[in-house]
């Protein structure tokens, strides 16, 4: 049965945090706020967990996102150039992902078949602290995007079906409505906004001059 935790209360929160954490490490899945949507969350080095979030999705193949608690834990599990410091220094926490290159040497099955993988640090409270006791944890959307959808709440984001996948649900009540993050491919010769999200490629620009931006009659060109 999945215990759904509110965190308003500082009690509550803590509680809810210290058995999410307790039930990440056992390879369970758990529910959490993000910016603008609740995840579902695995630890990002358990083949159970990665295993049990991508079942919870249907997608045996699904690339999952990683989020990190801090900037320094990026560059043990990608590799890390100056545009990509420039950019996490400019916008993390915050709405901006970043599809940077595995680390050779990390053995694990969150990269793409091009040994690529998208990393964030989310900017919701609850997810920060979370990430805090856990480290690094493979995050998928909960619902899927519609336009005439929009999971902001809880109960919104898990229905029953996925909901009694869960060990652990922090609720945090309705979240603000926003776009999808921003996301910079880092993988290329060049940087490409592959997605504007809410960040305007002006402010993008200002942090990470080489970035290749889409233009009115197209995206950006594969790099």
């Amino acid at each position: 049965m999945t215990a759904r935790i509110p965190t308003a209360d500082p009690a509550e929160r803590d509680r809810g945090l210290a058995a999410a954490a307790t039930a990440l490490r056992r390879g369970q899945l758990v529910g959490l706020p993000l910016d603008s949507a609740y995840g579902i969350a695995a630890d990002a080095f358990s083949e159970r967990g990665v295993a049990a979030l991508r079942e919870a999705k249907g997608r045996p193949d699904l690339s999952v996102p990683v989020m990190v608690p801090r900037i320094a834990t990026v560059a043990g599990i990608a590799e890390v150039d100056a545009d990509a410091r420039a950019l996490m220094l400019g916008f993390w926490p915050g709405a901006l992902t970043l599809v940077l290159p595995v680390q050779p040497t990390l053995a694990w099955s969150l990269a793409d078949g091009s040994g690529r993988i998208a990393v964030r640090m989310p900017l919701h409270p609850v997810a920060l602290e979370l990430l805090a006791r856990t480290g690094p944890l493979a995050v998928a959307a909960a619902a899927p995007v519609a336009p005439e959808v929009t999971a902001i709440t809880a109960g919104a984001a898990f229905p029953p079906d996925l909901a009694d996948r869960l060990a652990v649900l922090l609720d945090a009540g309705p979240l603000p409505v926003a776009p999808a993050s921003a996301v910079v491919d880092l993988t290329g010769p060049v940087p490409v906004l592959r997605r504007p999200g809410p960040l305007h490629p002006a402010d993008l620009l200002g942090e990470c001059p080489t970035l290749l931006v889409p233009t009115p009659d197209g995206p950006a060109p594969a790099p």
